[in-house]
């Protein structure tokens, strides 16, 4: 019992033993001084929050079960930007110029918001569109190969032989074949995302085994009836792994990617902060983007798990 009472209160103590550090602690003189203490705020509305979720747990033991469960992992982030707070904004151990404070990197957040918001919408335009693209043609690519010899005698030797080759490699060649940069940006994205799902495709249709084709034949099924409605759904636990590969190697393409004249985005806002030496803003930035990464890979997931019915909960994000 005072076992499970602990795992309720180590979320809202974890927030206060944060909080009581950032303000009894003084601040070195080594870091700039930030002109709203950003980490406080923040802190002071995680402590809210944390109260009304222990108050709730208390009553509802469904929410009791999920929130201790949950509780100790982000007890240990709280802990862990203590420890980062004490190591930047109250001793300066780490280096100050690429090591800002937490109220620096969260006030950027805060007020740069709409600038970031516009950085993020370009962003999502690009890496939108190159991945939808990307899914198209690697998963038409995979079953092409997948259901006929004479593609696959032609195609699968040039994706061996091309697909390893990291999209950024392309560069120089996309740059003088596209007649813009958004077009040229969002071709490597889409290059980063088909050779993943196009590989786990064919090796899906590959591993899907002979007797379901032949009990389809038994049944009366056309050779078309078979591949759309047999070998493509066995297939699909394959197509989503490489969908949330290309997912991956997408967002790292994409910072690169908006290096090519690009005036926003994420990628073209983390570098360009770095060439000006603002970590702060670096770090805001790539906070950003791994948000957007976690979301759409998350709904990615629930399309699966819809999807893909009886295999919900076989592979967990």
């Amino acid at each position: 019992m005072k076992y499970q009472l602990l795992k309720t209160l180590i979320l809202p103590l974890a927030v206060t033993i944060t909080l009581a550090t950032d303000l009894i602690w003084t601040d070195t003189t080594e870091h700039p001084v930030a002109e709203f203490p950003w980490f406080a705020a923040v802190l002071l509305f995680l402590l809210v929050i944390t109260v009304l979720f222990f108050f709730t747990a208390l009553f509802f033991p469904r929410f009791r079960e999920i929130y201790q469960a949950k509780s100790p992992f982000y007890s240990g982030i709280i802990l862990f930007l203590c420890l980062v707070n004490i190591l930047t904004a109250k001793t300066a151990t780490l280096p100050v110029l690429y090591f800002p404070t937490l109220d620096r990197i969260f006030g950027v957040l805060a007020e740069e918001s709409l600038f970031i918001g516009k950085c993020l919408l370009y962003s999502l335009r690009l890496q939108l569109t190159g991945w939808f693209f990307g899914a198209l043609a690697g998963i038409g690519t995979g079953i092409a190969i997948g259901f006929s010899h004479r593609i696959r005698y032609w195609i699968h030797p040039l994706v061996r032989i091309l697909g390893p080759i990291p999209s950024t490699a392309w560069i120089p060649l996309v740059l003088v074949s596209f007649p813009g940069t958004v077009s040229a940006s969002a071709f490597l994205i889409a290059l980063a995302v088909w050779f993943p799902t196009t590989v786990l495709t064919m090796n899906g249709i590959a591993n899907i085994p002979n007797s379901y084709f032949e009990v389809a034949a038994t049944m009366g099924a056309s050779s078309r009836y078979a591949i759309f409605h047999v070998g493509i759904p066995a297939a699909m636990p394959h197509m989503f792994i490489g969908l949330f590969n290309g997912t991956c190697a997408s967002f790292i393409t994409l910072v690169t990617a908006e290096m090519l004249g690009a005036k926003y985005g994420l990628g073209w806002y983390i570098n360009w902060q770095k060439d000006m030496m603002a970590y702060a803003h670096v770090y805001a930035g790539l906070i950003v983007m791994s948000l957007v990464c976690y979301c759409i890979i998350t709904l990615l997931f629930q399309l699966r798990d819809k999807i893909l019915v009886w295999q919900k909960g076989v592979i967990k994000w």
